[in-house]
């Protein structure tokens, strides 16, 4: 037994679930690992976030604030900061990935997802925990320089120029404010099929969350992009026109131009650092399945570029990654 696997069975024994049979429930991009515990009738799932790779304390606050705003974040049965460690309500099996790939109902599965973001936005300032940090410039340049630091040298096969970074940053510099133009919500980050749950529950109850450690204050167009821009997933123009609609139609003083400025910024801003993770992931971790999703964000991205706002960003990528160049890195 390691040590890590003892701090673990003292926590299960100090928890009461000592004696609960374990299976492998999850793994993600991160260190986290999830197992799921069965105790007779009882369910609980282990969240193993080892420091000072991890840090549970994000997920525990923004846990309890979803919780205390009504919302379906799974309940904290017992809590181990220093060791990264969390025993968590079980919220079953049924992700919304899972669900549609079985033929579940599309069109309700994102409007319930859609009623729960614009429910969320609708309670301005409440919406967000008290000192919340900010999805600031420099989070969002260091972001977008995945694309320059990871992909770019794996696809092109040499080290990115240091002036062609600098440009690159530059033009996101002139695009931020755009993508700020517009209200400060709570954002989620990974608002997408993978971290939403369909629960027996009534109202927006039934939209189980999951994986929002890495929140922050920032524009109300990330959350809702991210769910209908999905790297892991194709969306008919049509489902994200009915869902773009359903959720402006809560806000008519939401101004229309502006709303559509940030959703492209933010959007080629997300496509670009997923790229840069994924390739990262392959690269520096070992972990090559993602890879798989990469030409899809490649066609988001080219998509969110045509908006005229990002003319000149879409000129820097057709200089300096043309489309035969754009991709899946080698493993």
């Amino acid at each position: 037994m390691t040590d890590r696997d003892a701090l673990i069975a003292a926590f299960l024994k100090r928890a009461g679930w000592g004696a609960a049979e374990r299976g492998r429930l999850a793994g993600d991009a991160s260190f986290r690992h999830y197992d799921r515990l069965l105790d007779g009738e009882r369910r609980a799932v282990l969240m193993d976030a080892p420091p000072p790779k991890e840090d549970v304390r994000p997920f525990v606050r923004i846990a309890m604030h979803l919780e205390r705003l009504g919302y379906s974040s799974p309940r904290l049965l017992a809590v181990d900061l220093d060791n990264g460690l969390l025993l968590l309500e079980d919220l079953g099996d049924d992700t919304y990935t899972r669900l549609l790939e079985n033929g579940g109902d599309e069109q309700a599965l994102y409007a319930l997802a859609v009623d729960l973001l614009a429910d969320l936005h609708g309670q301005g300032e409440q919406a967000i925990p008290l000192g919340l940090a900010p999805y600031d410039d420099d989070k969002l340049l260091t972001e977008a320089a995945l694309l320059t630091d990871w992909t770019m040298p794996a696809v092109l096969g040499a080290a990115t120029a240091p002036a062609v970074r600098a440009e690159y940053l530059s033009l996101w510099r002139e695009l931020i404010p755009l993508a700020q133009a517009v209200p400060d919500t709570l954002v989620l980050r990974d608002f997408h099929v993978d971290n939403l749950m369909k629960l027996p529950r009534e109202g927006l109850a039934a939209c189980g969350l999951l994986d929002f450690q890495d929140a922050v204050t920032g524009p109300v167009t990330y959350d809702l992009m991210s769910l209908l821009e999905d790297a892991r997933r194709d969306l008919s123009p049509q489902l994200v026109a009915a869902m773009t609609e359903r959720y402006l139609a809560r806000f008519p003083a939401l101004d229309r131009d502006a709303f559509a400025a940030s959703w492209a910024v933010l959007a080629a801003q997300r496509h670009a650092k997923v790229i840069g993770i994924f390739t990262r992931l392959c690269k520096r971790d070992g972990k090559p399945g993602y890879l798989v999703h990469i030409p899809r964000v490649w066609r988001l991205l080219d998509r969110a570029c045509a908006h005229p706002a990002l003319a000149r960003m879409k000129g820097w990528l057709d200089r300096h990654i043309p489309a035969e160049a754009r991709g899946v890195p080698n493993p």
